[in-house]
């Protein structure tokens, strides 16, 4: 067994998106290549309404699919297929986007005000970009939550595993997607498929992604009651960190836990032809895209 290294890490960016939403962008408008078959993460935690609620207005999508994670607060999304419905506190929406879809996410935020959740945009291949479009929505009561002896609690998302199977399924990349936490100073290995790509991303407490394969006694920056434990190199809130090969992924878990999304996908490996919402693999296709949504044929 190999511990996959740390290729990079980097914390998310302030950015705003829709019609002025405040959010940090993960990744994305970039180098695609480390994050294939992904495109884009956009972690859009907030507490104060007036950054979130003009929300994201009518817009259209070609050629991808977006996973909306809500963790806390609500998201009131419709489309020009005439869907509708409201994502809640741990809800999925899976939407692909396929062929063409005009829709609008509209997030409402909790009786506290709070906001909170992230947004994932996964490529097609070549030969489903023009599929029909189609949405999964998933409650939170679906999501398989899986309890270790030592406190880690791991939801199963999408994708197989310890043989649970995520409620989202029929995905072009094939991904596995979790929610992991880690309670307080323990050390934990997850299997990962060597045929993937894959990153994780700190949204609680701290973790050491670097060092994990040496977790006890390298370097004692801090004794904690009464044990020594290598506390160094943590990384924190809204940190990606995005690895090399191998078949596992190792974490120390920080004095206050850790908690994070563990993501990975079979690479597409096929060229990115890429504006805004639409994603193709020609800038014919994208001109064509373009085209068609301002004559009033986008929508198959």
């Amino acid at each position: 067994m190999s511990i996959r290294p740390v290729k990079f890490s980097r914390l998310a960016q302030p950015t705003m998106e829709g019609a002025g939403v405040n959010l940090h962008r993960v990744f994305g408008f970039g180098d695609t290549k480390p994050f294939d078959p992904f495109l884009m993460m956009d972690d859009f935690r907030n507490d104060e309404p007036d950054k979130y609620m003009k929300g994201f207005p009518w817009h259209p999508h070609r050629g991808i699919e977006t996973i909306t994670y809500v963790l806390s607060g609500t998201v009131e999304h419709a489309d020009s297929l005439g869907n509708n419905g409201l994502l809640g506190d741990g809800d999925i929406q899976w939407m692909t986007a396929g062929s063409g879809i005009i829709h609008q996410e509209m997030p409402k935020g909790n009786n506290k005000g709070e906001m909170h959740g992230f947004q994932l945009w996964a490529n097609l291949p070549s030969n489903q970009k023009m599929t029909a479009p189609r949405y999964q929505d998933i409650k939170s009561k679906e999501i398989k939550s899986l309890f270790d002896d030592d406190g880690t609690i791991i939801k199963v998302i999408a994708g197989n595993y310890r043989g649970y199977n995520g409620p989202v399924d029929g995905i072009a990349a094939e991904p596995e997607y979790l929610d992991i936490y880690i309670p307080p100073l323990k050390f934990k290995k997850f299997p990962f498929d060597t045929r993937r790509q894959g990153f994780a991303y700190i949204f609680e407490g701290e973790g050491n992604f670097n060092n994990a394969s040496k977790p006890v006694g390298v370097k004692v920056e801090k004794e904690f009651h009464g044990q020594e434990i290598e506390l160094r190199d943590l990384s924190g809130n809204r940190t990606l960190v995005v690895f090399d090969s191998g078949d596992e992924v190792a974490v120390q878990a920080g004095e206050n836990g850790v908690r994070f999304l563990l993501i990975s996908g079979t690479p597409i490996k096929e060229p990115v032809a890429w504006h805004g919402p639409i994603v193709m693999n020609s800038q014919e296709e994208l001109r064509q895209a373009f085209n068609e949504l301002n004559n009033g044929t986008f929508i198959k």
